[in-house]
């Protein structure tokens, strides 16, 4: 299993797509979203989620705003933008290069 830094090199990329699948989460919805859809595999804790969507904030690639839910909780919930969109592409896009990449060397070795 991957550490949870493993993540780091591809953390904007899952958030990012995550968002974009499901808007309006908050951090441990995100969170809960990539252990669900790796199947677990994937795992990100706290301390590397909430200072990546505050960069990605300050990048203007996602938007976020506070909530009050229904039992009266606040929640800060989190948007991609259309700067977040392009970047996506772009994330995803250096990503399949780098999976290709990858994939090749170890079917040649």
């Amino acid at each position: 299993m991957p550490k949870p830094d493993s993540l780091q090199g591809s953390l904007d990329l899952l958030v990012l797509k995550i968002l974009s699948r499901r808007p309006r989460l908050h951090g441990y919805a995100i969170m809960a979203a990539i252990g669900e859809m790796s199947e677990e595999v994937l795992k990100v804790e706290e301390g590397s989620l909430y200072p990546a969507l505050h960069r990605m904030e300050e990048a203007g690639w996602i938007r976020a705003k506070w909530i009050t839910k229904e039992n009266g909780r606040r929640a800060r919930i989190y948007e991609v933008t259309a700067a977040g969109t392009k970047q996506l592409e772009a994330e995803e896009s250096r990503w399949q290069a780098v999976t290709g990449a990858v994939n090749r060397v170890l079917k040649m070795a």
